[in-house]
């Protein structure tokens, strides 16, 4: 029989004529297996053949050899000086094409990471990208040869990896207010995830934060609408620029450099009563439309290719089940034509306990309009239900098809059928000092001085960088992780230098295992450059030849007793934390944080830089302390970008982006309310020059 050539894979035919093509061609099985989304720790082509979600026969077009274990890679591994390899990669996607393939057998549409799950400790974005690729070597041999979407939490940064830049959170973008920076953040995170090999990020969070008691509160970037609306060009900056006459609603990806982009929290996480991770949020139609679905328009203007459903609940109702949202509203009225992802189990919240009627989850889920599925790890059960119900008529047999054409129709946009693999050329980006100096503009711009001298007629900033003693205490002041916050290097983030160091001593070899029944590869790790600077690091950089900078992280009384320092920076602030474990009723400053500074400023002038994810509670007599004040909120790697602030290198520009409150009593406290009464109200910030203080 003749071949007929592939639509599908003819780069010069228009998308959706390409999107037809291909879903002609594909079985049922195939078109649910691109509605899963699965962790990379079980993306391997063995569990997929033997649950019997792979067709026998495929796997390996060269020689049918399979791939196993935990990467994904079987005999196409090799060892290598530095790096695992793919050997006999799929070559680029040609113009045209036939249908048959060599390979067979079905895989899945689309593997993600957890925060936190690594090839191995310390991976670079080379191995990252070894990794990857296999994955995708596994894909392209299926016997479609649809490539597979790598997704990942890239939220400040590719925060995942190591040696990666790591911007500040969402909360200081919201500071600095600079659509621009946003854009250009936008464009070296894409750069620096592409060089990894990833595709997607789960980013950005367009949530409208209400209440600071929200775990999530520092991946909103404001509480003011607008605010958020103005910081959404960070989806032009992952994406690329549309051209003017792209349609409204239609997914865009500019090329290889730039990533496909999320919207999330479908709608409404940062609403939920008392700000309860994955609580209720309680409020009109129209209040939900005007407060936090307004970012969404802006988003989709951009042609921002998915949207992320939320935990929360809408007056008690699952938004992964709301079809009225998810359907009437995001993709008939607001024309989203791109596809709609679950959150991590998200599905399986549907039913209380978690789970408990899964195929219930799945039917709910399914025909409420999510299009793919973040399993995570139990997808054989999910394709189960999945297939069921569909062969049962309880899921429509076009609502998969529409589901599969809105994930087909990103992959296309997203050029993954001509250029599956990762651009090496890229790699020489990765935390590159361009990176890093756009990370500590970032800096600059996103601080906050809430407070410069006792008297105002006095400011207390700039400081003195040629003073001859100073006193730098706290335990945020040499802390990598508790200054970058969560979502870095793990999910919840970590203490210490997390970021930097080598990952083994140069030239020692270390065995890394590819899981059950594999071979180790062993291999010589490599020295790299150190990525993060530290805030007492950066005061050490800045300050003169002749001053003495002291470190004591809880002073002793016998530190304090001396009185030759001319001043002291007390840096404290919260711990790192995700999602659910950062929700907090009573934002009291952590690690007895309010009596080191009492302790401190009762006998030196202080200047104190809180290090947090949202206002903390400050009482007054702690506040009359203090010299001067300053939120840093989170601000990532560069630990530069506060002394350019402190030594009046450059002026403070950073406005609050929420409300400060005065005690927890008062939350949720928003610009706005009636009896509004902040300790500093949103859009707060003073401004130093060498000679005078303006209150912004």
């Amino acid at each position: 029989m003749d071949e007929q050539p592939c639509i599908y894979r003819n780069p010069n035919s228009p998308i959706e004529h390409r999107v037809k093509d291909l879903l002609t061609r594909m079985t049922l099985q195939e078109k649910l297996a691109q509605m899963t989304q699965i962790e990379r720790t079980v993306a391997s082509y063995h569990p997929l053949k033997n649950l019997g979600i792979a067709q026998e026969g495929g796997g390996g077009g060269g020689g049918g050899v399979e791939a196993t274990g935990v990467l994904g890679l079987g005999e196409g591994v090799r060892e290598a000086g530095g790096c695992v390899g793919v050997e006999g990669l799929a070559g680029e996607a040609g113009e045209g094409g036939l249908c048959s393939g060599s390979g067979g057998g079905i895989w899945c549409g689309s593997v993600l990471n957890a925060g936190g799950s690594t090839p191995f400790d310390r991976a670079l974005s080379s191995d990252w990208a070894d990794m990857i690729d296999g994955f995708q070597k596994l894909a392209m041999e299926s016997r479609l040869g649809i490539p597979v979407i790598y997704g990942t939490d890239a939220v400040h940064g590719n925060n995942n990896v190591f040696g990666a830049t790591i911007f500040p959170h969402n909360v200081n973008l919201g500071a600095a207010r600079d659509a621009d920076l946003a854009y250009r953040i936008g464009v070296a995170t894409a750069l620096e995830v592409r060089a990894s090999g990833a595709h997607y990020t789960f980013a950005p969070c367009v949530a409208v934060c209400k209440d600071p008691r929200w775990g999530r509160c520092y991946e909103s970037y404001s509480e003011d609408t607008e605010i958020v609306r103005k910081m959404t060009s960070i989806v032009s900056g992952l994406q690329g620029n549309p051209p003017r006459e792209h349609p409204n609603g239609y997914p865009y990806v500019a090329g290889r450099k730039s990533v496909i982009a999320c919207a999330k929290h479908f709608v409404g996480d940062g609403g939920t009563d008392k700000g309860i991770n994955e609580g209720n949020t309680i409020t009109s139609f129209e209040d939900l439309e005007r407060i936090h679905m307004a970012p969404y328009l802006d988003c989709i203007a951009q042609g921002v290719c998915t949207v992320m459903a939320s935990y929360s609940r809408w007056n008690g109702t699952n938004l992964h089940a709301e079809r009225f949202l998810l359907t009437e509203i995001l993709k008939e009225k607001l024309g989203f034509k791109g596809f709609v992802i679950s959150d991590w189990e998200g599905i399986d919240r549907i039913c209380e306990p978690k789970g408990a009627d899964y195929r219930f989850c799945v039917s709910s889920a399914i025909n409420a309009g999510i299009d793919m599925v973040m399993v995570p790890f139990g997808y054989e059960k999910y394709l189960q239900e999945l297939t069921y119900l569909v062969e049962s008529k309880e899921i429509p047999l076009y609502r998969i098809d529409d589901a599969v054409e809105r994930i087909l129709r990103v992959k296309f946009v997203a050029g993954l059928f001509e250029h599956p693999y990762s651009d090496r050329s890229l790699l020489d980006v990765v935390g590159c000092k361009l990176h890093r100096d756009l990370a500590r503009e970032a800096v600059r711009k996103s601080l906050v001085l809430l407070k410069n001298g006792k008297d105002p007629k006095n400011p207390f900033l700039p400081l003195d960088k040629y003073a001859k003693k100073v006193l730098v205490a706290g335990t945020h002041a040499d802390n990598l992780g508790y200054q970058c916050g969560g979502w870095t290097i793990t999910w919840d983030g970590g203490s210490g230098r997390l970021t930097t160091g080598n990952r083994h001593p140069n030239g020692d070899e270390a065995e890394v295992s590819l899981g059950p029944k594999n071979k180790y590869l062993r291999f010589h790790f490599i020295e790299i450059e150190p990525v993060g600077t530290t805030i007492l690091d950066a005061i050490k950089d800045a300050v003169g030849d002749g001053t003495q900078v002291v470190y004591d992280e809880f002073p002793s009384p016998d530190t304090l007793s001396k009185e030759d320092f001319s001043y002291a920076v007390v840096v404290v602030g919260e711990a790192p934390y995700a999602e659910f474990r950062g929700d907090n009723s009573e934002l009291s400053i952590p690690f007895n944080g309010a009596d080191l500074i009492s302790a401190v400023a009762d006998r030196i002038p202080t200047l104190v830089i809180l290090v947090s994810g949202r206002p903390l509670v400050l009482e007054p007599w702690l506040l009359d302390k203090m010299d001067g004040l300053i939120a840093a909120f989170l601000p990532g790697s560069e630990g530069n970008g506060v002394t350019d602030l402190l030594f009046g290198d450059c002026e403070f520009e950073g406005l609050l982006p929420v409300s400060w409150f005065k005690n927890v009593k008062q939350l949720p406290l928003n610009a706005g309310q009636n009896s509004y009464d902040p300790l500093f109200p949103l859009g707060f910030g003073l401004k130093t020059t060498k000679t005078n203080i303006v209150n912004q």
